[in-house]
């Protein structure tokens, strides 16, 4: 049993993760069912103007990635934002980073094991929802257990087809608008830049509905912090991460901007969400008629892929808290791979609930669960750019940069204006009804780690009282 314990006490993390899978694993990040579904939504709330609020979100997220590159270049590690909030700042804000991101990512992966049933039915649709839902659980647990360069490669395939289908429907959608300009004018729904102005205008619901969409909006962009997570077992991790977080704009502008622009120059923006998802559109124009079974299977491979990555980064921070002391030393295990498996199954098994809830409240989960996400995403970006505020401040103070030259611009000033768009953020929830109930459980959940966190420093100071008890000579 002792030989057991010290031969897993001298397992480290592998670093198997090689610059093909960060730069995947980065671009995965920021493509998911945001994009795919979520963009129906908030096109309704702005019209073309949601163009300009991916825009200013993708410059506060990328700003926000330059402070967490920045740290994690810096000191390389697993679970990178709770080690830095409680090396930083100190341990209840390192607490409160670790066990929020680690919700946040059990919120998310719920969100998708609530889907991938759905899309499994287009084929089959006898199939039992809560079966296809067990199956990817299983199935994405079991390869987070194994070598993390299983993962790597698997994220990265996944990351590949959602590339190559935004990469295929912007070029389809080029290509329908070239040969609608050889032709000259069509009617009032055909291809024409005209599109981003024509109906109701560029603000057709003015700022304010700009705004609302940023609500929906920044859910687009969870995930792009898993960059960080994988900072442990990147193999080169200080070239490897500055480049994947430095093509997080460009990523932003292509994918999202690009795409969306391209959507409603083919078709008008008012209509989009009326007759299916907005992409679906693009494939039907052509008259493919495999068009939205191809679709259905880049969404169910978005979807696998989200929740393969939710997989890994819980396990990684509950790790990553067992070490700080901030979780139970039980999560501190790693198997003969070097993959932190008890944290890969607890997670599992917390992310497994949303089977029964499904089950129970069945069509009312996924939004509520979705802003949860938002909120708890919201949190965790501001701990970000708090973390870095003192990271810079302490190793400026001891003349250290160490931060091979990857340093986020405009400290502090750019720290305090994310921080503003953030809350921002988090006041335009309560304007929502489907996302205001998150907003008014966020005090409770904070309370709840608060709580935590105390009874944790009373468990030490009891078991500290019992060892200078059994020291202290009789």
């Amino acid at each position: 049993m002792e030989q057991d314990q010290k031969r897993e006490s001298g397992r480290k993390l592998q670093r198997g993760l090689k610059n093909r899978h960060i730069q995947m694993i980065a671009l995965g990040g920021a493509i998911g069912t945001g994009l795919f579904y979520g963009s129906a939504a908030s096109i309704s709330l702005a019209g073309p103007s949601v163009l300009l609020a991916y825009l200013l979100g993708g410059a506060v997220i990328w700003l926000i990635m330059r402070m967490m590159g920045e740290m994690a270049v810096a000191e390389p590690v697993s679970g990178a934002f709770s080690h830095f909030a409680y090396k930083y700042w100190g341990e209840f804000p390192g607490f409160l980073s670790g066990w929020n991101y680690w919700f946040l990512y059990v919120a998310v992966s719920m969100t998708e094991l609530s889907v991938v049933g759905i899309y499994v039915n287009y084929w089959l649709p006898d199939f039992p929802q809560w079966l296809t839902a067990f199956l990817v659980l299983a199935g994405v647990t079991a390869v987070n257990l194994i070598q993390v360069k299983l993962y790597g490669e698997l994220e990265f395939w996944f990351a590949l087809i959602k590339v190559a289908a935004v990469l295929g429907m912007i070029g389809l959608g080029v290509a329908l608008i070239v040969l609608h300009a050889g032709r000259g004018p069509g009617g009032a729904d055909a291809p024409d830049f005209a599109n981003l102005w024509r109906h109701g205008g560029f603000f057709p619901h003015g700022v304010w509905g700009m705004l609302l969409s940023l609500v929906l909006v920044m859910f687009s962009f969870g995930g792009t912090e898993l960059i960080a997570v994988t900072a442990g077992e990147a193999d080169n991790p200080k070239k490897s991460l500055p480049k994947a977080i430095r093509l997080v704009l460009r990523r932003i502008l292509l994918f999202y901007i690009g795409a969306l622009a391209v959507m409603m120059i083919i078709y008008p923006w008012n209509k989009v969400g009326m007759d299916g998802s907005p992409f679906v559109l693009i494939f039907s124009g052509l008259g493919i008629p495999a068009a939205a079974g191809i679709l259905n299977l880049v969404v169910l491979s978005a979807a696998v892929s989200v929740y393969n990555s939710g997989a890994y980064s819980n396990a990684r921070m509950l790790y990553s808290l067992a070490l700080q002391g901030n979780a139970p030393a039980f999560f501190a295990r790693l198997n003969r791979h070097g993959a932190p498996y008890r944290g890969t199954l607890f997670s599992s098994l917390c992310t497994a609930v949303i089977v029964l809830l499904n089950w129970l409240f069945p069509g009312k989960v996924f939004l509520y669960v979705v802003s949860i996400a938002t909120a708890a995403a919201l949190l965790a970006w501001g701990m970000i750019a708090l973390t870095h505020l003192r990271f810079r401040r302490i190793r400026d103070a001891r003349a250290s940069s160490g931060d091979g030259g990857f340093r986020a611009p405009g400290c502090p000033w750019l720290n305090y204006a994310c921080l503003a768009f953030l809350a921002l953020v988090l006041a335009l929830m309560t304007q929502l009804e489907d996302t205001r109930p998150a907003v008014l459980l966020l005090p409770l959940w904070l309370g709840m780690l608060y709580t935590g966190f105390r009874l944790k420093k009373a468990r030490e100071k009891r078991r500290g009282a019992a060892r200078d008890a059994e020291d202290r000579p009789r």
